[in-house]
């Protein structure tokens, strides 16, 4: 079966213009050896090395399908060879906790600081 389909019906991809990109781009390797034609042909027991998005996954070929199937039954068209690396550093967070005292000073912390000066 060719690659770019077998993308598409394993639903590692949306369209297999998503797929064919993902081929061009260098983001597909199958048995240590990059695929960047769309015609390749993927056997059983081939191992693919997928980079989508920021995540890389690592699967063996276990099943074809001649068409786009839900995805319970597309995860047994393939099988896991380890976890899937996460490649984008962890996301920034939008509040980061701190001590009680440290940055802006609070509200009330304001008022107290006006009456200690006087001007309340």
């Amino acid at each position: 079966m060719r690659i770019d389909k077998w993308l598409y019906c394993a639903r590692f991809a949306k369209t297999r213009s998503v797929a064919q990109e993902l081929i061009e781009g260098g983001h597909v390797a199958v048995n240590g050896d990059k695929a960047l034609k769309c015609s390749r042909d993927v056997k059983i027991g081939d191992e693919l090395v997928i980079l989508r998005g920021t995540t890389r996954f690592f699967v063996r070929v276990a099943g074809f399908s001649e068409k786009r199937v839900g995805a319970p039954v597309a995860q047994t068209l393939y099988e896991q060879v380890r976890e899937p690396e996460n490649l984008a550093p962890p996301p920034k967070r939008a509040f980061e906790l701190r001590d009680a005292g440290a940055g802006r000073p609070t509200k009330r912390d304001r008022r107290e600081i006006s009456r200690l000066k006087g001007k309340f």
